[in-house]
Formats: structure tokens, C-alpha cells, sequence
């Protein structure tokens, strides 16, 4: 059975913005909280704000950017979290873009998968066996850090390639993809975590899919949402990439117009009535998704967050009902 969950759809300027959906996480059926990588505030923080105001629910990050993190400090953080949320995390990291890796580090990975490797193995050692020895082209650590009776910490990887997927089958506890349709996800996704599982031995990574929705209504225009909500994600070379390989040609410098259109006619970004919503969710369950995690941005950057926070209220019963 495919469980749901929902992202906190805008990055909060200030901490309290974030306790509705808290809220909403704690009392729906809503298995975890989600919360994007910011910059107007730090996504830790808020969600321990939210536990200190009492909404202490599982929660996820998806996904935190490496170069913005050393991973001894990525698990320091990653374990405080669990500690104050009394629930479980998942803590999810990708490399971003190499634009962002230029800007951050100096200059961009010479391996983005070499990198993600390192990555984790440290965060591995230091969160399963409370240390870490390892020398690393990108990224080294030989440190402890305290085990300490907690709930779960899981570590997930962004997922938007078949390279990248393999790696996370061979390495990750959970598998994160964005944007990606629903036939992406079964005929590239899963087969590459599913190899990349087999060659290391192990059981497949579940998988976790951040999936663009809205619901059709009065005024709502698909491809207004759809570029509200994703455009940042579609000027970016590996998420054009990804959308290409999935048959959906987006080029935002040359139309972005006809690139929402795209992404809404590719069913990148979900959009309908219930009945055709509840169709199209269902497809992401056959594809392999281990949990479905609504996102409305879209909705809350053109219509405010108090409406995005109905229409994650509206999709939970819809799934609930189903």
C-alpha cells in the first residue's frame, strides 16, 4: 500500500508560518512532513520549532544540498533532528546543481556521483555506527559521533538520472525523485535502483515521490501553477535532462509558456478533478512509489498559503477515500 504524505509548499520566512501544516501533519493521516532545501531559513530549525510548539511528527528533508554541509555536520544535525521531532527522519542529500556547486565550493564536482558516494558513506558510518573512517576524493572524515537511543534516521538521495538511481540503489535507504512522471519513474527509475540493489546485495531502497498537483477549480490555469510552482527546477540542465528523457522538452529561456504545457501534458505536474486526480496518483503506485508526497507549491505561490493548506486538506480525504 502506497502511504502520503505532503511538502511544506514555500520555504517559511519566519518559523511560525510553518505550524499549520504541522498541524495538519499530525492530525491527518499524512504519514510525514516534508520540507524542501531554503535559504530564507534553515529547514532543521523550523521543524524543531515546530516540536517545541508541540506538532512532533516524522519528518523528511528533501532534499538537503551537500555543498552547503559537511556530512559529519549533515549528521549532527540529521540525529538532533530525530532527537527533538521524537519520530523518525528521513534525511535526504543530492549534490545540486553545478552552477550551485561553482558558487558554494569554487567549482563544481569533478564526479557528481563520486561525491555522493563519499557523502554517504560517511553519513553511514556516522549515523549506523556512531563513526567514521574515511579518506575520500570529494569528502573525508575519521570522527565519532555519539549513538544514542533515537528513532531512525534513513538516508535518502535525490534521484532524477538512472546513474544516480543505481548509485542510490546500491547506497540509500530511500530514493527521492522530483518531477518525474509516473512512467519515468517504472521504466527508468526503478529498474536502475533495482540493479543498482542487486549489485550491492542488498534490498531496494523505497521509493519516495515529490509529485506536483493541483486541483482544477475555477480560475486555475494548469500551466500558470505548473511555472509557478517548478520553473526554478526547469531551468536547471539535470532536471531538463530528466524531463527529456521522459519525453517532455521543456527550454524556459525559449518559451516557458509551452514548456508548462509540457510538463502539465506529460503529467509531470498533476492536474484535475478528484476523479482524474485519483486516476493519475494510482498510476504512481503502480509505478513503484513507496509513498506519494504532495506538493502545492504552485497553488501557495499564486493563491496564498492559507489555500494551499485546503488543498492539501481536500487531497489527503481524496486518497483517504479511495
Amino acid at each position: 500500500m502506497t502511504d502520503h504524505s505532503f511538502l511544506v509548499p514555500f520555504v517559511p520566512t519566519r518559523p511560525e508560518q510553518l505550524l499549520p501544516f504541522a498541524a495538519l501533519a499530525q492530525w491527518s493521516r499524512a504519514v510525514r512532513l516534508w520540507q524542501g532545501q531554503g535559504t530564507a531559513s534553515d529547514t532543521h530549525q523550523a521543524f524543531s520549532y515546530a516540536a517545541a510548539t508541540g506538532f512532533r511528527v516524522p519528518v523528511g528533508t528533501s532534499v538537503s544540498l551537500m555543498p552547503f554541509c559537511h556530512p559529519y555536520d549533515a549528521a549532527l544535525r540529521a540525529q538532533s533532528l530525530a532527537a527533538a521531532m521524537g519520530h523518525s527522519v528521513v534525511a535526504g542529500y543530492g549534490p545540486g546543481a553545478k552552477v550551485l556547486q561553482r558558487s558554494i565550493l569554487g567549482s563544481p564536482y569533478r564526479s557528481q556521483l563520486g561525491a555522493v558516494r563519499d557523502y554517504v558513506t560517511i553519513l553511514r558510518g556516522l549515523l549506523t555506527d556512531g563513526k567514521a573512517d574515511h579518506e575520500g576524493e570529494f569528502y573525508s572524515c575519521s570522527a565519532v559521533l555519539p549513538r544514542l537511543p533515537l528513532p531512525s534516521v534513513e538516508i535518502g538521495l535525490g534521484v532524477l538520472r538512472p546513474r544516480m538511481a543505481e548509485l542510490a540503489g546500491e547506497v540509500a535507504d530511500v530514493a527521492i525523485t522530483w518531477l518525474t512522471p509516473a512512467a519515468y519513474l517504472k521504466d527508468t527509475v526503478v529498474p536502475a535502483l533495482r540493479a543498482g540493489a542487486e549489485r550491492a546485495g542488498r534490498a531496494m531502497p523505497r521509493v519516495v515521490a515529490m509529485v506536483p498537483v493541483a486541483l482544477d477549480g475555477p480560475e486555475r490555469d494548469a500551466t500558470k501553477l505548473a511555472l509557478a510552482g517548478n520553473s526554478g527546477h526547469m531551468s536547471l540542465p539535470h532536471y531538463t535532462d530528466m524531463l527529456s528523457r521522459s519525453g517532455i522538452d521543456v527550454d524556459m529561456r525559449a518559451d516557458p509558456e509551452a514548456s508548462g504545457k509540457a510538463l502539465v501534458g506529460g503529467d509531470a505536474f498533476l492536474f484535475g478533478n478528484e476523479s482524474e486526480l485519483r486516476d493519475k496518483l494510482r498510476e504512481f503506485a503502480d509505478a513503484g512509489a513507496d509513498e506519494i508526497v504532495f506538493n502545492v507549491t504552485g497553488v501557495a505561490l499564486t493563491q496564498g498559503g492559507t489555500a494551499a493548506l485546503r488543498e492539501l486538506e481536500q487531497l489527503l480525504r481524496l486518497v483517504d477515500a479511495a
